[in-house]
């Protein structure tokens, strides 16, 4: 305690410094902190379960003929058939157990109230493969799926219990309506469960054998050409991640080869024989299934090691406050030890004083990581408190403790044991020469001022490659105007309408929005228009052949009447959809300029035929090509424009939900005003989903993106001025030990500039050497973030310029001020320097 009180005391001595160091620290500890909360979550962090170390995930590469349908849970490679898990299930392995789930759209009502929502299908065995008990009444088990169709139960998660209920035990046996089917609820999942998905937070878990309720006309159960199902499995005690793949494989093996492949139609010899050579593969599962896990691995390593650069130039910083501070106390330290204290005590006593700087440095980091999370948090789209929680969780405390701590220890060490071995008899005389190991400190000092020049030019060089990556983005031609159109979707299917009543439902709401004051154009799609949704089908197309290993494949949407006129999406050929392209007319469909291309139909695309279901003879393509369209953005902004073909949704019979386009010479927010009634007038139980500006909807598909290029200029701008302050200080110092040196230069006869540019040459020197390293570093950086930048190399020449040109300034502006002043030196006070 005595040795704490001595170490503040000595802090608050030189105030100036230990603000200076105590913010410096608190920026660094605090960007860092905050970038490893949200790395914490997304990539670290375990689910909520009994030993979640036990936990595998499988997945099966290799080719899927049939349907696929996968999600945020993982790619199309880790789905399987539900008639594979039944197998897998029973066949004998290293698992302990195995779990099917599939999340899926929800509406639930309770009391006349309808709220759109999200659901997860699970096999019985989901919950007691994790290990869970419940908080109220039961969850699911293998009882609960025994029979397709059968066990209208549901298990409520624990926040919609809270939320919606209200926490109370009596809607235990209540009934609960999820899309459109009356469930009895049976339980309640346990505290902070959210899932096995991250990003998606169900509400609802509904026994897996219930899919042909809750998503109506799905008939995938029995269909072994139908992927759709996330497996994982628990392993069984002594069992490792090898011996159960080895075991799984040869079952799985032999069901693909006798039970699967003589189902398998066209495919050639090649296919085949890699089909039948498929494996299951596994995969740690201890975080649960999601493609965030791979998709934000990257951007968030990158700017945790972008805060790791904010944060050593700060502890260089440190550093070298630490040095000259420690120059300052020479003679204290010399009359110290020739009194008979012992070095190791005075090394003890000034790392307590370096500690006790990074700890107050770090309390201050903790208050800047909370305000850099909640800036995040503003930066993010309103859906991202599903995946994240903006808050300082205990093993990000212990993170910072643990940063706060070492950058005490390691960046104190020096400064305590060179300011600990003075020549003390130069010391005690008061001499006013170079003291033993000056030289030294100031090299080291001089190192790391270099040092934070190189990290400061990787920085910039990484913020301008993102920057201008974001400028290239924000110049892509979407091929279509989202300005004044907003947008939004409504699941009938998901309340129990049927299909033909669903298809009616959109026409009568198409026309109910048309007939709004300001609206100017109404439309309407299967697939959300820049989302990431992408659905695609093999065709046939009149004059491209057919065959086993043909590319026939295209994207497609289904849209409404006037589509390509709300959108502003010129018609290069034939004609629009129009409401006679209802069900009983001739099919037709409207191809892009990339679908032609592909399929060669030239200029006369127009008249051809084709059909949606690839393999077919050329007498059976029912539909007519009956417009060409100019290409526009389908999935996403950074995505090239794929072959796309449009049909009329009100051909098809089996709709059950719909993303409608309204355009306005109304404000926005006046045009999103309008929806939620017009869409109660029709129906009062029906929500509104997604409702948003398509300026909105971009923004959101470019987050990333715009986030990580904030992100990384906020924080080279920050450490750019870090070094800055660093290298101020490196320089102010050495002019004050050069003070008698400049002095008798200036008393025989060197002129004010001269000496002035002996300093500014030192930075020159040193901008040059740390600016080198640095571009060799941000080059680096840049390879690894190659893949999220859009049309730019990580090595942009014009990137390189611009940040070395920057740098090269701050660093000048940090120099001028000790330059200017050694040119200023009065030769008879210097001369009498001590």
């Amino acid at each position: 305690m005595t040795r704490l009180k001595f170490a503040l005391r000595t802090l608050l001595k030189t105030p100036s410094v230990t603000i200076i160091g105590v913010v410096s620290l608190a920026l660094g500890i605090g960007s860092t902190t905050a970038i490893f909360s949200i790395f914490n979550q997304m990539i670290l962090r375990p689910l909520p379960v009994e030993d979640p170390a036990g936990l595998v995930n499988l997945s099966a590469p290799g080719p899927k003929p049939g349907s696929q349908s996968c999600n945020d849970a993982g790619d199309c490679n880790a789905v399987f058939s539900y008639a594979m898990f039944r197998d897998l299930e029973r066949v004998q392995t290293g698992f302990a157990g195995l779990a099917a789930h599939r999340s899926f759209g929800a509406n639930l009502a309770y009391k006349g109230q309808t709220t759109s929502s999200e659901g997860m299908l699970v096999s019985g065995s989901y919950f007691p493969v994790l290990g869970l008990r419940p908080a109220m009444g039961r969850l699911l088990t293998p009882d609960d799926d025994r029979t397709v169709g059968q066990s209208p139960v549901v298990v409520l998660s624990h926040d919609y219990w809270r939320t919606r209920f209200e926490a109370s035990p009596g809607i235990l046996n209540e009934t609960l309506i999820v899309n459109g089917q009356a469930l009895t609820v049976v339980g309640v999942t346990p505290v902070g469960f959210d899932g096995t998905t991250l990003g998606n937070q169900p509400d609802v878990y509904v026994p897996i054998t219930l899919r042909g309720l809750m998503a109506p006309g799905f008939t995938g159960f029995e269909n072994r050409r139908s992927y759709w199902a996330y497996l994982f499995a628990r392993l069984k005690p002594r069992v490792t991640l090898n011996q159960a793949s080895t075991s799984l494989n040869s079952s799985y093996q032999a069901i693909i080869n006798d039970v699967e492949s003589p189902l398998q139609q066209g495919m050639s010899e090649q296919t085949m024989a890699r089909f039948k050579a498929k494996q299951v593969l596994l995969e740690e599962g201890y975080r649960g299934q999601s493609v965030i896990h791979t998709e934000a691995k990257t951007p968030i390593i990158l700017l945790l090691a972008v805060t790791g650069f904010v944060l050593l130039i700060a502890c260089a910083n440190i550093a070298n406050l630490l040095l000259a501070r420690a120059a300052a106390r020479t003679g204290e330290m010399a009359v110290r030890l020739s009194i008979g204290a012992s070095r190791g005590n005075l090394v003890s006593q000034l790392l307590g004083e370096s500690c006790l700087l990074a700890l107050l440095g770090g309390i201050a980091g903790l208050v800047v990581a909370r305000w850099t999370v909640s800036f995040i948090a503003m930066l993010l789209p309103s859906d991202s408190s599903l995946v994240l929680r903006f808050e300082l969780e205990w093993p990000v405390v212990a993170f910072a403790a643990v940063v706060t701590l070492g950058t005490g220890i390691i960046f104190g060490l020096f400064p305590a044991v060179h300011s600990t071995r003075p020549d003390v008899l130069s010391a005690l005389k008061g001499q006013t020469g170079q003291p033993s190991g000056a030289r030294g400190a100031a090299r080291f000092r001089v190192a790391l001022a270099t040092v934070q020049i190189a990290l400061s030019m990787a920085l910039l060089v990484s913020a301008g490659l993102f920057i201008k990556s974001l400028f290239n983005i924000s110049r892509v031609d979407l091929g279509l105007k989202i300005d004044n159109l907003v947008t939004f979707g409504i699941s009938p299917e998901l309340n129990g309408y049927k299909p033909v009543q669903s298809r009616a439902l959109f026409e009568r709401l198409e026309d109910e929005l048309r007939a709004q004051p300001g609206v100017i154009g109404v439309t309407a799609s299967l697939v959300p228009v820049l989302t990431g949704s992408n659905w695609g089908n093999s065709v046939s197309v009149q004059g491209y052949p057919t065959g086993p290993d043909v590319d026939n494949n295209s994207r497609f949407n289904e849209v409404g009447p006037g589509y390509f006129r709300t959108f502003g999406i010129p018609l290069l050929s034939g004609r629009e959809f129009t409401p006679s392209d209802a069900a009983g007319a001739p099919k037709v469909a409207i191809v892009n300029e990339q679908f032609a291309k592909k399929f060669n139909l030239g200029r006369d695309a127009v008249g051809k035929r084709m059909m949606n279901d690839g393999g077919l003879p050329a007498n059976k393509l029912e539909i007519e090509i009956v417009g060409v369209v100019q290409n526009s953005k389908y999935s996403q902004v950074k995505s090239e424009v794929p072959p796309l073909f449009f049909l009329p949704y009100r051909q098809d019979d089996g709709l059950g939900r719909m993303s409608f386009y309204v355009r306005g010479s109304i404000d926005t927010e006046k045009l999103l005003g309008i929806i939620q009634p017009a869409v109660a007038r029709i129906d009062p139980n029906l929500p509104v989903e997604n409702l948003r500006t398509m300026e909105q909807t971009v923004q959101n598909d470019v987050g990333v993106d715009r986030i990580i290029s904030v992100l990384s200029a906020a924080f080279a701008t920050l450490a750019t001025l870090l070094a800055a302050v660093g290298l101020y200080g490196v320089l102010a110092y050495t002019v004050a030990q050069r003070t008698r040196e400049f002095g008798l230069r200036m008393a025989l006869g060197a002129a004010p500039g001269l000496v002035r540019g002996m300093v500014l040459r030192q930075v020159a020197v040193m901008t040059f050497i740390g600016g080198v390293v640095g571009l060799a570093a941000a080059i680096g950086l840049g390879q690894l973030a190659q893949s999220l930048l859009y049309q730019l190399k990580g090595y942009d020449p014009t990137v390189l310029i611009t940040a070395s040109v920057v740098l090269a300034v701050v660093a000048v502006g940090a120099g001028f001020v000790p330059a200017h002043r050694a040119s200023k030196v009065d030769p008879m006070r210097a001369l009498r320097y001590e």
